[in-house]
C-alpha cells in the first residue's frame, strides 16, 4: 500500500518516467510472446525459435537498464533525515522502490499480454482482430504458464536489479577509522584516545617537545636526543594547543631551538587538522576511471568476434529478428560491453582536456562536472554509442540492397535506442540532483546562471565532439567485415 501512495503522489517528471518504463516493458514482452507464438507455429525448427528469443536479450537488457535508471532518480524513495523514526529506513525504502518498479514492469506486461491475444483472435470486439493470426500460431493453443513465465522475466529482473544496485551498503571504512579528537573541535590522525574527563585537565592538550606531558618534571624528560640539544623536535611529539601557544619551552634546558622551528613544527600539525573527507573527495575527483584500456581490449575482441563470425558464414549474416546470427550477436555485445567500460574513461579526458592550455572560470567549472561524473555519465554514455553504432551499421548493410527490417526487428531497434537514449537522459537528470547543493552554492556565491548553462552546453559540446566520431568509427568498423 506504502508503494502505490507513493507512486499515486509522485511528480508528473516522476509519473512520466514510470509510464516510460511500462512502455519499455510492454514492447519486450510482446517481442518474447512473439518469438513464443512462432515456437508453436514451428515445432520442427527449434534452433530458429531459439535464435528469436536470443534475439529478445538486447530489448530485455535496454529495458532493465532503464527501469534502474529510473529507480535510482526516484525522489520518493530517497533516504531522508527523520524517515527511519517512521520505520521508512534504508531498507525499507529498497524494498519500495524494487515494488514500485515491478508494478510499473506488470503493467507493461500485462498490455503486452492484451496486445498479442488481440492480434492472435483470442479477443475479439476490437479493431484489427486476428489480424496476425498466421504469424502468431492461432491455430495452437497458447501455453499459459511459458507465456506467464515469459512475461516475468522483465518485473523479475528489473526488481532484482533495483535491490542489488540499492541495497544499504555499510560504510566499512568509516566504521574502521575512529575518530580522535585533538583540542575541541579538530581532528587529528593518532592512535593515541583520551580518556574521559581528559580536557577537564589543565594542559592535557598541551607537549612537550622532549616528550613530557604538564605535568611532568623537566628533569625526567624521555625524548630524543635531537630534542634535547635544541634541534627542531619531529612532528609526531608535538601537539597543536591552539593558534595561540603552540609548542612549551622546557625552562631548565637553554634555549638553543632555530628560528624556523615553530614554522616546522606547526606545519604537519596544520595537515593533520585537515578532515579526510575533504582529502577523499580531492582524491576521488582526480583519479581517472581504470576502465579504459580493459574497454579497448574487450571492443577489440568484440570486433574480432563479429570479424571471424562474419568470414566463417557460409553466406551473409542476417541482422533481422527472423535470421540473427549468434556470432554477430556475440560481437555486438562485446563491443557494447567494452564502450561501456571505456565511457567513464573517456568522459574523465574530456574533462582533462577542458582544463587544459590555462582554462578560465567557464571551462575549469564544465571539465571538473564531467571528471566528477565521469563514471555516472560515461557509463550510459558508452552504452548509447555502441547502440547508435549499432543502428548506423544495419543500416548500411540492409539500405543499399532495399532490404526491409520487419516490424519486429524495427520495434526491436527502437526499443533498445530508445531505452539506451532514455537512459542516458535520466542519469543526466541523476547527475543533476547530485550536484543540486553545488549548484545553489555557486548562485549564492553571485555566480550568474548563464554561465551554468553555458558550462553544460560545453560539457554536452565537448562529449559530442569525442563520442560523435567514435560511433562512426565503431559502425564503419563493424560493417566493414559483414559488407560482402
Amino acid at each position: 500500500m506504502l508503494a502505490l501512495r507513493l507512486t499515486r503522489a509522485a511528480h508528473p517528471a516522476v509519473q512520466l518516467r514510470r509510464l516510460l518504463v511500462a512502455a519499455a516493458s510492454a514492447g519486450t514482452g510482446f517481442l518474447l510472446l512473439c518469438a513464443l507464438g512462432y515456437a508453436l507455429g514451428h515445432p520442427g525448427s527449434p534452433g530458429a525459435a531459439a535464435l528469436r528469443l536470443a534475439w529478445c536479450a538486447a530489448p530485455l537488457a535496454a529495458t532493465l537498464y532503464f527501469a534502474l535508471a529510473v529507480a535510482r532518480t526516484d525522489p520518493g524513495t530517497k533516504p531522508r533525515t527523520g524517515l527511519s523514526a517512521i520505520g521508512l529506513g534504508p531498507l525499507r525504502l529498497m524494498a519500495v522502490s524494487a515494488t514500485t518498479t515491478a508494478l510499473s514492469c506488470t503493467l507493461g506486461s500485462m498490455l503486452a499480454l492484451l496486445v498479442f491475444l488481440h492480434l492472435r483472435g483470442d479477443l475479439t470486439g476490437l479493431p484489427f482482430d486476428g489480424a496476425a493470426a498466421e504469424a502468431l500460431a492461432a491455430d495452437q493453443p497458447l501455453p499459459l504458464p511459458g507465456a506467464l513465465t515469459l512475461l516475468a522475466l522483465v518485473p523479475a529482473g528489473a526488481s532484482i536489479s533495483v535491490v542489488l544496485t540499492l541495497r544499504p551498503r555499510e560504510q566499512r571504512a568509516a566504521a574502521a577509522a575512529r575518530v580522535v579528537y585533538g583540542r575541541f573541535g579538530a581532528y587529528r590522525r593518532t592512535s593515541t584516545l583520551d580518556t574521559f574527563g581528559a580536557y577537564g585537565r589543565f594542559g592535557r592538550q598541551i607537549t612537550r617537545p622532549g616528550g613530557a606531558g604538564a605535568g611532568e618534571p623537566a628533569g625526567q624528560q624521555s625524548g630524543p636526543p635531537q630534542a634535547r640539544t635544541g634541534e627542531p623536535a619531529p612532528a609526531a611529539t608535538v601537539a597543536d594547543a591552539g593558534s595561540a601557544v603552540s609548542t612549551i619551552e622546557d625552562p631548565a634546558r637553554p634555549s638553543a631551538r632555530p628560528a624556523a622551528a615553530p614554522d616546522t613544527a606547526d606545519a604537519p600539525a596544520a595537515s593533520e587538522a585537515v578532515p579526510p573527507d575533504a582529502v577523499t573527495a580531492d582524491a576521488a575527483l582526480t583519479a581517472a576511471p581504470s576502465g579504459l584500456p580493459w574497454g579497448i581490449t574487450v571492443l577489440a575482441a568484440g570486433l574480432a568476434v563479429e570479424t571471424y563470425a562474419s568470414r566463417s558464414a557460409p553466406a551473409a549474416p542476417d541482422l533481422t529478428f527472423s535470421g540473427a546470427s549468434p556470432g554477430v550477436m556475440a560481437g555486438w555485445t562485446l563491443a557494447t560491453v567494452g564502450l561501456a567500460l571505456a565511457g567513464p574513461g573517456l568522459t574523465h579526458l574530456c574533462g582533462r582536456l577542458l582544463q587544459s592550455a590555462r582554462p578560465g572560470a567557464l571551462r575549469l567549472l564544465a571539465g571538473r562536472i564531467l571528471m566528477t561524473e565521469a563514471t555516472r555519465i560515461g557509463r550510459p554514455l558508452g552504452v548509447v554509442c555502441a547502440v547508435l553504432s549499432a543502428t548506423y551499421a544495419m543500416a548500411l548493410l540492409h539500405a543499399p540492397n532495399g532490404l526491409s527490417l520487419g516490424p519486429l526487428t524495427l520495434l526491436g531497434v527502437l526499443l533498445v535506442t530508445g531505452c539506451t537514449v532514455a537512459t542516458l537522459l535520466t542519469a543526466a537528470v541523476e547527475a543533476r540532483q547530485a550536484r543540486a547543493d553545488t549548484t545553489s552554492a555557486l548562485l549564492r556565491l553571485g555566480a550568474p546562471a548563464t554561465m551554468l548553462r553555458s558550462a553544460a552546453a560545453l560539457r554536452a559540446g565537448a562529449l559530442l565532439a569525442l563520442f560523435a566520431p567514435l560511433t562512426l568509427t565503431v559502425a564503419e568498423l563493424a560493417a566493414l567485415p559483414l559488407a560482402r
